[in-house]
């Protein structure tokens, strides 16, 4: 799908013909209309801009375009196409402003604007809805990790010595094989790195590290999988332990075990904690063995007491058990709502967070769509013979899908319970030049030019400074 032109929806292609007589001016605005989350991590319209709309529609791609849409059964405007190829080298005559990358928006504001530079293809704001309205795929996930991080930061703080640097290896994205596609993998898993630093989601590593400048964005560390494991056979169960304590259990490095190919608190109790017990502290390594079946807050507490009774454990300045030399890692299972029960588990018997990191896959990057936020990209303002026209839907059968009217932008408010220090956010429309200039959208593409980049060490640093 390279032609950006055919990256629409049908029935977009007849809408060029739908406006009044006179129209030569459209601007839309995206928001997150409410959801499950009251406020909103805004993040990945960057990605869009670099793969999609900084690069030129071509002769060819209007060729295919207009080829398919006779078959498909609908107009197509040529001409005007040919009139973006020719008079703008492909380059779409739209002007695209948005909110900080990083930013934290409650629901209900504008997030993007987008606006027609050119009335004679006015309409092309309203045929790239279809690809720009994609934006919630990543603001979704970024959201989710955030208010997971938020939920582990919170007990990191009331039970560990050090929760600022602990905190962003805490959550690590199992997420790739679970996604749709490749470029899903890529998006949903560059998100979660606004927040977290530990990822297997190469395609995601490599999606920050690309889009957002950044020089390696996550780190991983050696880890077993079931395969590697009962390969060695059943019998032999400790020879597959001992064989990745040996290869990968150096001092000061980690290594990660799954251990319930057949009993978790045999491997605990037995192998880990009597047989390679030396070899483990010998090593200077921490060994994160990794539980992965059973319902994960009565499987976790277990295999901490079990470790506790092997390993034993100190008392942190907060008054909480630490292993030095073992840790937890749960990975199945995992969403907000089992790593809550997790840690209000254990907590209960005094372990500290420290102890335990979590692994999510489908719950962070697939359990997730447009509505899990209630994303919505609408037309609030035209120009018709001359005159601005605000516009806007209010159907009587669905309140919450009343849109917004006028030329919108984003400003600082009175207090919201919602933001830290009483700041908030007003979405209104922009009626003078002091409005533009405090709007907090600022422009980051213009006809195929990117205005402004963000790395992602500024988005996490303004997400979490």
């Amino acid at each position: 799908m390279s032609n950006l032109i055919l990256d629409t929806d049908s029935y977009k292609a007849s809408h060029f013909l739908q406006y009044p007589p006179g129209t030569d001016y459209m601007f839309s605005y995206i928001e997150s209309r409410g959801g499950q989350y009251e406020k909103t991590v805004f993040f990945g319209l960057q990605y869009l801009l670099k793969e999609y709309l900084s690069k030129p529609i071509t002769q060819d791609n209007v060729d295919e375009a207009a080829s398919f849409f006779k078959l498909h059964g609908l107009p197509f405007p040529r001409e005007q196409w040919e009139y973006i190829v020719n008079t703008y080298s492909g380059y779409l005559p739209i002007k695209i402003k948005a909110v900080a990358e990083g930013s934290i928006i409650p629901t209900g504001n504008i997030l993007v604007s987008v606006e027609s530079l050119d009335p004679k293809v006015f309409w092309v704001v309203g045929w790239l809805e279809t690809l720009l309205l994609r934006i919630w795929y990543p603001v979704t996930v970024a959201t989710r990790s955030y208010h997971v991080r938020e939920l582990i930061n919170k007990y990191l703080i009331e039970t560990a010595d050090n929760p600022e640097e602990e905190i962003w290896f805490k959550l690590h994205d199992f997420g790739s094989r679970g996604v749709s596609s490749a470029e899903s993998a890529g998006i949903g898993g560059m998100s979660h790195l606004v927040n977290f630093k530990g990822s297997d989601t190469v395609k995601g590593v490599y999606f920050a590290n690309k889009y957002y400048n950044h020089d390696m964005s996550a780190v991983s560390i050696p880890s077993a999988e079931h395969s590697g494991i009962i390969s060695w056979g059943r019998d032999n169960e400790v020879d597959a332990y001992k064989n990745m304590l040996t290869k990968f259990a150096k001092k000061d490095s980690f290594v990660a075990i799954v251990s319930d190919s057949y009993d978790i608190y045999n491997a605990i109790s037995n192998l880990w904690g009597v047989e390679l017990r030396q070899q483990i502290i010998d090593s200077g390594a921490l060994v994160v063995l990794r539980p992965d079946s059973g319902v994960p807050h009565e499987v976790v507490l277990r295999c901490l007491d079990l470790l506790s009774s092997r390993f034993g454990y100190t008392m942190n300045s907060k008054g909480y058990k630490v292993f030095n030399n073992v840790r937890i890692m749960q990975g199945d299972g995992i969403n907000e709502q089992s790593i809550q029960k997790i840690i209000d588990t254990i907590t209960r018997y005094k372990y500290s967070i420290t102890n335990v990191a979590f692994g999510m896959g489908g719950a962070l990057l697939q359990q997730v769509d447009r509505d899990t936020q209630k994303f919505a990209m609408k037309c609030s303002c035209v120009c018709v013979e001359g005159k601005y026209r605000d516009v806007y839907k209010d159907p009587i059968t669905d309140l919450g899908k009343t849109s917004k009217k006028g030329q919108l932008g984003l400003f600082m408010g009175g207090s919201n319970p919602l933001m830290n220090e009483g700041k908030s956010y007003v979405t209104r429309k922009i009626e003078s030049a002091q409005d533009e200039k405090e709007n907090l959208l600022k422009t980051v593409f213009s006809a195929g030019e990117i205005i402004q980049e963000y790395t992602l060490e500024e988005i996490r640093h303004r997400l979490h400074s």
